[in-house]
């Protein structure tokens, strides 16, 4: 790539003295879902009117009070979907709907005509105010643009008042290309804008300054808000709305600033939909501002029901890493992610009270269950994946808590069997594996026949016999010790044709919590002469048979080995 000559930056903004760096974003601004018109709009096959009114519904789930639903003058489609939700009394009494429409006298018509009996709805009127659309593609000079935006505001005005909705109608107007638009020109021409318009109150008169092409850096948007909010005399009776598109993937940093600079509303999509690379995805800044412990208004907390409304409707996917909403968010392959997350799952209360906040975790900025997902399907095992994780599953889905000296040993049997098969493995596969090559393992060494008694004459102690299986050979054998375990070690003795080994770690626990529930145990046993250890694992309904069933394994394991 050598052409990049043929670029330069964009203008500074001709600001001093910025104050926005230093802002702080405290509460959250008046959401609006442009799903409806700017996201459907931009779909290969756009919504029919079924799922465009499913999705009216979602979002009304979500908790907007302002959507915009359609572009009624330009498309009968939309006009009818705008008909539909006035005359079945879909809209809630506290939901405004907005409508688009150009500065073109015929099409404000056809706008205001859509809204009969509305109760309260926005009429969003644009124009195009970069020297780059003015002058080249509609050939006007800037005295022209500013006229057209003048007669459009007078022309819906008008017509509201002549439809008698002159009460119940909010006005927002957009100069298009704001970030590419000279910034005195844009402020004198809004001016001009409000004063035709008139007095407001705030929330009625709304000034949407968007990024329709992302051609600034996130800084550069926010100076631009602060220097037009500084200019701008009318600012008790405007809103300032942000409407980011993500050509550059900027557009939830550039939002996010361009609020601290001032603005308080903002225009986006559920997942950013919209043309070229989208819109702002309105959901990942809403849950930004949640993770900070901001209330906004929003509701996200089912969000795979969501995923499946807007994958079904608009008919793209939501990428597997998308922020919150992709299927891998939540997922940990990396063996030391994987360790860390366990960890800190383990010790969430000492966490929570050192930080003093309610959720603080290694690789998890946000709990997953905030927005309907399980901890259960935070780690997925495959070749990079660590004996951490791989123990949090057998921990968290089955149960099983081995013994920390085992948790290397599981590690590597589940390591050696990804590398041979290769992908990715479940917990099912894993709980296969871990029972495959610990639980009740069979071998050349067995026993049966077995009883045990309390050693009235010895105190506490326990004795036991049963028949030792060695292979070919059965051996009555007999033995005592301070608990079932160390009585069978202390028998096993008396086999000269045993590997000598020596009993290092034992531990048992109830495998489950019904009265059904089995017990299991853990064995480690090291063969004299050898460093490493070797652990077996005994399932059974009778805690002494499952230590008994665990040393068994470990010894069949060991001279396998």
């Amino acid at each position: 790539m050598t052409n990049f000559n043929k670029y330069k930056p964009m203008p500074k903004v001709p600001i001093v003295n910025r104050t926005w760096p230093d802002k702080e974003i405290t509460v959250a601004p008046t959401w609006t879902s442009v799903d409806l018109r700017d996201g459907n709009q931009s779909l290969p096959i756009p919504m029919n009117p079924e799922k465009k009114l499913a999705y009216f519904k979602m979002l009304l789930e979500i908790g907007f009070k302002e959507i915009e639903v359609g572009f009624p003058s330009a498309s009968q489609d939309d006009y009818d979907f705008v008909r539909k939700l006035i005359e079945e009394n879909l809209i809630p009494d506290d939901v405004k709907i907005s409508v688009l429409t150009q500065a073109r006298e015929h099409l404000i018509a056809r706008t205001v005509e859509s809204l009969k009996g509305v109760k309260q709805a926005i009429i969003h009127c644009y124009v195009a105010t970069s020297d780059l659309h003015g002058r080249f593609v509609f050939s006007h000079d800037r005295a022209e643009v500013e006229q057209m935006a003048i007669d459009g505001t007078k022309l819906v005005k008008k017509m509201v008042a002549e439809a008698g909705m002159s009460d119940i109608i909010s006005y927002e107007f957009s100069p298009e290309e704001f970030t590419d638009s000279d910034l005195d020109f844009t402020i004198e021409l809004c001016k001009k804008v409000k004063e035709v318009w008139g007095p407001s109150a705030k929330e009625d008169f709304i000034l949407n300054l968007p990024a329709t092409v992302e051609r600034r850096s996130p800084n550069q948007y926010a100076d631009m808000i602060e220097y037009f909010i500084r200019k701008y005399p009318y600012m008790d009776e405007t809103s300032i709305s942000l409407h980011a598109h993500n050509d550059q993937g900027c557009a939830v940093a550039a939002t996010e600033l361009a609020l601290m600079a001032g603005a308080n509303r903002v225009e986006g999509t559920i997942f950013g939909h919209g043309e070229r690379t989208g819109n702002l995805d309105i959901m990942i800044l809403a849950m930004n501002l949640y993770s900070r412990g901001i209330e906004t208004g929003l509701d996200f907390s089912n969000l795979d029901h969501i995923v499946s409304v807007v994958e079904e409707c608009s008919g793209i996917d939501v990428h597997v890493r998308h922020p919150y909403a992709g299927q891998l968010v939540f997922t940990a392959f990396s063996g030391s992610h994987q360790d860390a997350i366990r960890k800190g799952m383990d010790r969430s209360g000492e966490i929570q009270e050192f930080f003093e906040q309610g959720w603080k975790m290694p690789y998890l900025h946000i709990d997953p269950a905030d927005v309907g997902r399980q901890y259960e399907k935070l780690i997925r095992i495959n070749s990079q994946s660590g004996k951490g994780g791989i123990v949090y599953i057998l921990e968290k889905e089955f149960g099983i808590y081995p013994p920390k000296v085992m948790h290397p040993e599981i590690g590597q049997v589940v390591q050696n069997y990804i590398d041979k098969k290769g992908g990715e493995i479940d917990s099912t596969d894993l709980r296969k594996i871990f029972d495959e090559n610990f639980v009740n393992i069979v071998g050349p060494y067995d026993y049966h026949n077995y009883t045990r008694d309390i050693l009235e004459q010895h105190g506490d102690l326990i004795g036991v016999s049963f028949t030792w299986v060695n292979g070919d050979k059965q051996t009555p054998l007999k033995g005592v010790g301070n608990g079932p375990i160390s009585a069978v070690y202390n028998a096993l003795a008396q086999d000269k044709t045993l590997p000598e080994f020596s009993l290092e770690d034992f531990s048992e626990r109830s495998l489950g919590n019904d009265a059904d529930a089995k017990a299991i145990a853990f064995v480690g046993i090291r063969l004299k002469g050898e460093k490493r250890l070797v652990h077996g694992v005994g399932v059974h309904s009778n805690i002494d048979r499952a230590a008994i069933a665990a040393l068994i394994s470990a010894l069949n394991r060991a001279v396998k080995k």
